[in-house]
């Protein structure tokens, strides 16, 4: 039995310092894009910043914190797999709470892989719409890149295909509240 997070912990891929460092960076690039935004915006409502739960959640928290604009925020929930973790049917579980026409939005992604997921939701997300529409990701990974997706403000490209969890990314809902990304060690990994 895990007695702490950290025990299954192989290595950490990326440390919560460098992931501070560029959640900062990140908000300055977001601010200095959107500032005067919403202007764009018939009603001048400001950015809306739409989380996609449950992986972005930690990441969305720490970038809105960033951003020095007025801002609004909303989630979704998808679910993007089937059995084990081959890409399956792309479902919503959670809509926006709010209308997003003519509005300016800013979708913050925990990773990006083959792009499925994240295709199926600016389809459903442009035919409501939306001034702009934008993606943040924390993690990319297009080496796995199966259909082209636009993805605007990247925090790291993962550089070789690793399973990596914490700082919202997870094996079996375990591991979200690490404050870096790492690896884990086999031995934790349990076999389906």
């Amino acid at each position: 039995m895990v007695t702490t997070v950290t025990e299954g912990i192989e290595r950490v891929v990326i440390s919560a310092e460098e992931i501070a460092r560029r959640v900062g960076e990140l908000g300055q690039a977001i601010t200095a894009d959107y500032r005067g935004g919403a202007a764009r915006d018939s009603r001048r409502r400001p950015l809306l910043v739409v989380g996609i739960l449950k992986g972005a959640m930690p990441f969305m928290a720490d970038l809105v914190r960033a951003l020095d604009l007025p801002i609004e925020y909303d989630f979704m929930a998808v679910s993007s797999y089937g059995n084990g973790t081959s890409p399956g049917e792309v479902r919503i579980l959670k809509d926006l709470d709010c209308a997003i026409g003519g509005r300016d939005v800013l979708i913050v992604e925990d990773i990006v892989d083959t792009g499925h997921t994240l295709q199926h939701l600016l389809a459903g997300l442009s035919a409501r719409g939306p001034a702009s529409l934008r993606v943040c990701t924390l993690l990319d990974k297009p080496h796995r890149r199966e259909v082209e997706v636009p993805v605007d403000y990247v925090g790291f490209v993962l550089p070789e295909n690793l399973f990596v969890v914490g700082y919202g990314l997870d094996y079996a809902e375990v591991y979200r509240n690490l404050p870096f990304v790492g690896i884990l060690k086999p031995a934790y990994v349990r076999e389906e």
